[in-house]
């Protein structure tokens, strides 16, 4: 990641020559051009803030840490960070690390770190660290989202008492008529039948139940995922939302074109903010 962000260093300040070779551009969700000043300035009145990645975008990455920096600056202690790419099993461990009682070395050898965690997820890990803010291992064991694919939700009631303490609880609340939900079923041919949605939603109430479990009125709750997972204010942002109606909450999306002039119509109103990045830009992998 450090070379990416050097790289981006020197593209992004192209951002600023009109119509040079531009990296990205941020639009509104009803596709009019915006400001990181204007992400900015909404992500600080919210009580919660998701950021909606391509996992292999390393501007996306770039963003990610510039906003936690620039939240911090604002809210300080009261930033709590967590991600989809820890799994609740592995907070001993993450806060562990946090605490420096483990290395990376060790962190790497107890914890299932997603490969691209040393270059696009540890220096976020490592801001908390430096500044002593909780970091929260939000998702769900992929072996019980894997439970879930195979059997249904009813392969859940079958977990010894201890283990479900990793899950939202149960019953799983499911609306199959979400359009996300559906349109992954259609973008899978219908591979994996009506679990792989059941799937996705498991992981998106884990994240819900574990976001609201660490979360405190007046703090500010700062959560990276996959975009799929917050897009249209659905997934994750449905749960809560189930508890938690009044929760202010700024959305982020991430997406690849090859014109940054107009934002596409497929992307309309998936995010509040939808960062448009340079389809020619390399990805991190």
């Amino acid at each position: 990641m450090k070379y990416f962000l050097g790289f981006l260093t020197l593209l992004v300040g192209l951002n600023t020559q009109a119509q040079k070779k531009q990296v990205y551009q941020i639009f509104k969700a009803n596709g009019k051009k915006t400001s990181y000043k204007k992400l900015l300035k909404a992500a600080q009145k919210a009580d919660m803030v998701f950021f909606g990645e391509e996992h292999d975008n390393p501007v996306a990455h770039w963003f990610e840490l510039e906003l936690t920096k620039d939240l911090y600056k604002t809210v300080g202690k009261k930033l709590v960070l967590g991600a989809e790419m820890m799994e609740t099993d592995n907070q001993q461990q993450v806060d562990a690390y946090l605490k420096d009682s483990i290395d990376y070395k060790k962190l790497k050898k107890t914890a299932r770190l997603w490969p691209n965690f040393k270059t696009d997820y540890k220096a976020l890990m490592d801001f908390a660290k430096k500044h002593e803010l909780r970091f929260i291992a939000t998702n769900v064991p992929r072996r019980y989202a894997s439970k879930v694919y195979h059997g249904g939700f009813k392969a859940l009631d079958t977990l010894p008492s201890d283990e479900k303490k990793w899950i939202a609880p149960l019953p799983i609340q499911y609306d199959a008529e979400l359009s996300q939900y559906k349109k992954m079923l259609e973008m899978m041919g219908g591979h994996g039948g009506e679990n792989l949605p059941k799937a996705q939603a498991l992981k998106d109430a884990t994240m819900a139940y574990n976001i609201l479990k660490n979360y405190q009125k007046g703090q500010l709750f700062l959560h990276y995922n996959g975009s799929y997972h917050s897009n249209f204010k659905q997934g994750i942002i449905w749960y809560l939302k189930q508890q938690k109606p009044d929760l202010k909450i700024v959305t982020i999306d991430v997406e690849t074109q090859d014109n940054l002039k107009k934002l596409n119509k497929k992307h309309l109103n998936k995010a509040d903010f939808i960062i448009v990045v340079n389809k020619d830009f390399p990805r991190s992998y």
